[in-house]
């Protein structure tokens, strides 16, 4: 059984640079990851932060939010 990840992100250079490094390198055959663009998909950003994201790029694996930098505060994205 896969575990499920979500990379929340906003698009910006840091972030696709998390997506590229962190994201894109989880192994497919243990992880299902879903990409969600928070500033284009704003909808998600109350799932986001109940799932405890307080900035972007974060990845939630597992249920726990784990925060790779800094590009953009939840805030900034409602």
């Amino acid at each position: 059984m896969k575990t499920k990840a979500i990379f929340y992100h906003a698009g910006c250079p840091v972030c696709v640079a998390a997506e590229q490094n962190v994201a894109n390198a989880l192994d497919p055959s243990r992880f299902e990851v879903e990409h969600v663009h928070l500033g284009q998909n704003k909808a998600r950003v109350a799932e986001a932060e109940k799932a405890g994201v307080k900035s972007v790029p974060a990845l939630v694996l597992g249920g726990q939010a784990y925060h790779i930098n800094f590009g953009a505060g939840i805030e900034a994205l409602r």
